[in-house]
């Protein structure tokens, strides 16, 4: 039985329609979840509402320029991971943008093949970064990574593959709001209906095995949220 895996997502920030759908078509076909945005603003607003593992900007935005853009998604969520396509040339804009804490560069026009070769060893490079951590701690609520066993106080639970996956994503997103959306795409990887219900189901589960505690909290006609407290 294959291993189900939890998707990479992917943000593509670019003022170009032609290069969005592009980048979103060539990513997809790789296995990769993507959002788009064409203004410097929707890209902040939408690194701010959901996580990603990979941000691709575009320097060249209507409304601010991609290095502002830069600037503030490092500013309010440290740690996110760009990388920079642009068509300006000069050797200064690249450097700028590195010393600024983009992860890479690569000009306009490019190869794709490049283009998804970079993107993979970005990835490669956060899962390797999260090797380390091999717990997860919200509250009194802790999870061991490598051995899919979740523990509250003295008990401790065993969990499926997809359940380890959706308490990780909320884990990682505690006391934020999950909307189901959400939820079948970063853990299912859209392989169900949104009319669906099985992110309720796997809830259910989830709460079943942590004793029947109030953690996951249900937002009315949104989704769900982990509580810390």
């Amino acid at each position: 039985m294959n291993e189900v895996k939890p998707l990479s997502r992917l943000l593509v920030v670019d003022d170009e329609e032609r290069i969005r759908r592009l980048l979103q078509r060539v990513l997809q076909a790789e296995g990769y979840a993507v959002d788009l945005a064409g203004t410097g603003a929707d890209g902040i607003a939408a690194a701010t509402e959901r996580s990603y593992d990979l941000v691709v900007l575009d320097l060249m935005l209507p409304d601010m320029s991609g290095a502002e853009v830069l600037s503030e998604l490092l500013e309010r969520l440290p740690g996110t991971r760009v990388v920079v396509l642009s068509a300006v040339p000069e050797i200064g804009t690249r450097v700028q943008v590195l010393d600024a804490g983009a992860l890479d560069f690569l000009p306009k026009p490019f190869v794709t093949a490049e283009f998804l070769a970079r993107v993979r060893v970005r990835l490669r490079e956060s899962v390797a970064s999260t090797i380390g951590t091999r717990f997860l701690q919200v509250g009194d609520l802790r999870l061991d990574t490598q051995r899919r066993v979740v523990s509250v106080g003295n008990q401790q639970t065993a969990l499926s593959q997809r359940e380890f996956v959706l308490l990780t994503h909320l884990m990682q997103r505690a006391n934020q709001v999950c909307s189901r959306e959400e939820l079948l795409a970063d853990v299912w990887g859209y392989q169900f209906d949104p009319g669906s219900n099985v992110v309720d189901v796997y809830v259910r589960r989830l709460r079943s095995k942590l004793d029947g505690l109030r953690r996951i909290e249900t937002v009315r006609n949104v989704g769900y949220c982990l509580s810390a407290g």
